[in-house]
């Protein structure tokens, strides 16, 4: 028995994938921007205190980004912007909980440095260009102007 993802296929419908982790990787660069830009802006509503726990600030505000922007458009606001958005196993858009799964999965692995360079490595050499949360969850980034 085969079985058929309703994915597309990288060798038959590649422009799904054209650019893809280019284009991730410029979004992650905008996030990262808008994430800082965030944590900036709550610092002075903490009376300064934020300082004394400014990572874990920047990390309840990531995680919190990734998982309502992911979820409400299945996409960042720099994947918005570069046009690329995310897809389940069954090619449905991400859910509230694919969303939070995946901005877990990907805090998890930007804490260690292995697991980044392994997921980098991954969306760069892989046909689908699949980081490894994606690889966990079965899900893809994919253009959006390319339609399911």
């Amino acid at each position: 028995m085969s079985y058929t993802s309703p994915l597309p296929d990288p060798q038959y419908q590649a422009e799904f994938y054209d650019g893809v982790a280019v284009k991730r990787g410029i979004a992650w660069v905008v996030d990262t921007v808008l994430i800082t830009l965030i944590t900036v802006l709550i610092v002075p509503f903490t009376a300064f205190t934020a300082l004394f726990f400014l990572p874990l600030l920047y990390l309840v505000v990531n995680v919190t980004y990734r998982w309502l922007t992911i979820s409400g458009g299945s996409a960042t606001w720099g994947m918005r912007l570069v046009a690329i958005e995310f897809r389940r196993t069954d090619g449905k858009r991400f859910d509230t909980g694919t969303a939070l799964m995946h901005s877990l999965g990907y805090s998890l692995s930007v804490a260690f440095v292995l697991p980044q360079l392994l997921s980098v490595a991954m969306m760069l050499l892989g046909a689908r260009g699949q980081g490894l949360t994606d690889m966990v969850l079965g899900s893809v980034a994919v253009n959006r102007s390319a339609r399911f």
